[in-house]
């Protein structure tokens, strides 16, 4: 039986090969398919009387060939749709960004919104808040300056950017410049 496998595979694996490498284009994924249904064709041998092998073997080499490519056009429709996606996300980003204008962003609403909720925390942490952000002022220096732990300055950094990100929820994109500084 190995020997009639070794047969049919000298006599029919050149001209599949070429065939199928001729729609695939890519040795390794025609090689494979050629393995695979010489595979297939052999146990179906084993199992019932089939006919000339040729023309059995053309149809699965054929039905091997044109899954592959329809996958292959899956994937490179869907990878198409993603750049798409990207591309349009990249563009809008883009436009937004040359439309935006500092004067309004900054408008003087959302700097009366933070002056207001500063103004309404403790004294401590407005001012711990105020010299990182406003003054760029490093941890460790505000911790030196105010006698206090840099566990503290986290503490008070924490609790102003949370009443900030709640008092700001409606400018969510904009308090992000704010408290870098901007």
């Amino acid at each position: 039986m190995a020997d009639h496998f070794n047969e049919i595979y000298t006599s029919f694996y050149r001209k599949s090969f070429l065939f199928v490498k001729s729609y695939v284009h890519d040795d390794m994924v025609a090689e494979d398919i050629v393995s695979d249904s010489l595979i297939k064709i052999w146990e179906k041998m084993k199992q019932e009387e089939t006919g000339p092998i040729a023309p059995l073997l053309f149809t699965i080499l054929k039905n091997a060939s044109l899954d592959h490519l329809k996958h292959e056009a899956v994937k490179h429709n869907a990878h198409h749709h993603i750049s798409n996606y990207f591309t349009r996300e990249l563009e809008i980003r883009i436009s937004t960004l040359q439309s935006c204008n500092p004067e309004e962003v900054f408008s003087s609403e959302v700097k009366q919104i933070v002056r207001d909720t500063l103004s309404s925390l403790p004294e401590k942490t407005r001012q711990v808040f105020e010299m990182s952000r406003f003054e760029g002022k490093p941890y460790k220096e505000i911790a030196a300056d105010l006698g206090i732990s840099v566990k503290g300055i986290e503490y008070h950094i924490s609790r102003a950017v949370g009443e900030l990100r709640v008092a700001l929820k409606d400018y969510l994109p904009l308090w992000f410049c704010i408290l870098h500084g901007f």
